[in-house]
């Protein structure tokens, strides 16, 4: 889409009201993409700290920082209610949000949910036409439906991702912070248009969901898929013992890791020769073949070693794209933001924030529209007043709640 296209004169999901009932990453996400789309995201919270997920930038294993980077990223574009659902004056006031609302996000376990009458059930009954969107860790039934679950062990660890990646006579592998859960965000996002457009024809709201072993699951599907007919994958030979040398990655001389794909090796590899300048290799009957080539691949692994190291990065990114020879690099993150493709492709975009004036763009593009800026996201109950007034309190109401601690 060029920046002259026309655009739509309203963002697709504008007149739309979500809560967002929930905490931490994936299904808080998830209402970040529909706000980011015009949506009236409002945050449900809990009075005084909020969603734990905004302290997450403190965390031991994210990137130092002195701003807080995360929750821009996850609580842009959306309002803060601050409720007490425990409380009798809370709920009652909660239950008047649901009746207005179009999407209900919640992830907490089923026990939890329980406890806080916030199944599909419960609220059912005050708002039919409510889309009702869950996030579970590993289902909503079967023996596992009551265990807390995060990406790292839902996502990665019982999806077998950990275990695929390792390689041999080594241990698993480790995650970083929120992989699995953008992606199963943008499924709960998926699964609430599918609702939204079931009640256009129905006029019916209902329950939509996913979890995280689910996402896990189907991102390692291809493994998955081979492992329902006993086929299975053995641990990763080492890099330089790969079983395909041509799926690999190699080392320039500016310490830069090239990574190639040859997919079609029968057109790919003699153009690699070429761009190598080694067009003896594909006369070399220990790699004239692929099945050679496989028993060879330590050898041929040693050979585009020496040669890849020999040259920079910048020189193989010429060469490489000038013989048309499949591959990429591993990029550094310290290189994004001035990574001129990723601007081009609206991946990193300009917020109203002060303290953090970029952020990432969800990975949605549409013909018609653009995401909206992201702003300040809120603090803890910023809109508790204003939200409160749109359902028909007065200020004196209002103040009971926060004296009686059941609004913020």
């Amino acid at each position: 889409m060029s920046d002259d296209t026309p655009l739509d004169a309203e963002l697709p999901l504008a007149g739309l009201t979500v809560l967002d009932v929930s905490s931490f990453i994936a299904a808080p996400a998830a209402a970040t993409v529909l706000g980011d789309f015009g949506a009236d995201v409002i945050k449900v919270e809990p009075p005084g700290s909020g969603d734990p997920h905004r302290n997450s930038f403190q965390n031991p294993n994210y990137p130092r920082a002195d701003v807080n980077f995360v929750w821009q990223l996850d609580g842009r574009n959306k309002r803060s209610v601050a409720l007490d659902l425990k409380h009798a004056d809370g709920r009652a006031c909660f239950d008047r949000l649901v009746s207005r609302a179009d999407v209900m996000i919640v992830n907490f376990p089923a026990p939890v949910r329980e406890r806080l009458r916030l199944r599909w059930e419960d609220v059912a009954p005050v708002n039919p036409r409510l889309i009702y969107a869950s996030l579970t860790g590993y289902g909503e039934t079967g023996p596992d439906r009551d265990m807390p679950g995060f990406d790292v062990n839902a996502y990665f660890g019982r999806a077998g991702i950990l275990d695929a990646q390792r390689t041999e006579d080594g241990p698993p592998g480790f995650s970083l912070p929120a992989q699995g859960d953008r992606c199963a965000a943008m499924t709960i996002v998926a699964a609430i248009l599918m609702g939204l457009r079931r009640r256009d024809r129905t006029g019916q709201g209902g329950w939509v969901g996913t979890s995280l072993y689910a996402n896990g699951v189907w991102s390692n599907g291809t493994l998955a898929q081979a492992a329902l007919v006993g086929a299975f994958v053995e641990p990763r030979p080492p890099r330089t013992r790969p079983r395909n040398a041509l799926a690999n990655i190699y080392r320039t001389r500016d310490d830069r890791w090239v990574q190639l794909t040859l997919v079609r090796e029968d057109k790919g590899w003699e153009r690699l020769c070429r761009a190598l300048d080694r067009a003896d290799l594909p006369a070399d009957p220990r790699f004239a073949t692929r099945d050679a080539r496989r028993a060879n691949s330590a050898t041929l692994v040693a050979i585009l070693d020496a040669a890849f190291a020999a040259q920079d990065w910048a020189h193989w990114r010429r060469v490489l794209r000038a013989h048309e020879v499949t591959f990429g690099v591993v990029e550094r993150l310290q290189e994004l933001p001035q990574d001129e493709q990723a601007r081009h492709a609206g991946i990193i975009a300009e917020t109203t924030s002060p303290s953090v004036p970029y952020t990432i763009n969800n990975p949605v593009r549409l013909g018609f529209a653009r995401p909206r800026p992201a702003g300040t996201p809120p603090a803890v109950g910023q809109h508790t007043g204003q939200i409160l007034r749109e359902i028909g309190l007065s200020d004196a109401e209002i103040a009971a709640l926060r004296a009686a601690g059941a609004a913020d």
